[in-house]
């Protein structure tokens, strides 16, 4: 399914949206799938789980770059800590506000529907 979902995305992007990476287009793709009731919930929470629990693998590349040219963290080192640091910080910062906001919309959308039917 996912496959389909980036080839589609990766085809959208290349005809008609050149300025939005496949990636991105293929992450709206999924979204409005889960919400249009089109993709079970429950494979995408299989995938994260694993994804989750697979996590050490995508900090290889990083760990062999740094092995690999010492010279550069020796030179660059504070710099790259701080911007990991500050990077860090504000997608935190971020996400938090977005989750709470959802959160918010979610709660107030549920009034309503129960002031609705009552």
């Amino acid at each position: 399914m996912l496959s389909t979902v980036w080839l589609a995305a990766s085809w959208l992007s290349s005809q008609f949206l050149p300025a939005v990476p496949a990636g991105i287009l293929g992450m709206f793709l999924v979204l409005a799938a889960l919400w249009l009731g089109w993709l079970p919930l429950a494979w995408c929470k299989e995938g994260a789980i694993w994804l989750l629990a697979e996590m050490l693998l995508f900090f290889i590349p990083a760990v062999v770059a740094v092995i690999q040219y010492p010279e550069i963290v020796v030179s660059d080192g504070v710099r790259i800590l701080v911007v990991i640091v500050v990077s860090t910080a504000i997608v935190m910062t971020v996400t938090s506000l977005v989750v709470e906001r959802c959160y918010r919309w979610e709660i107030m959308f549920k009034r309503r529907s129960r002031s609705k039917t009552t």
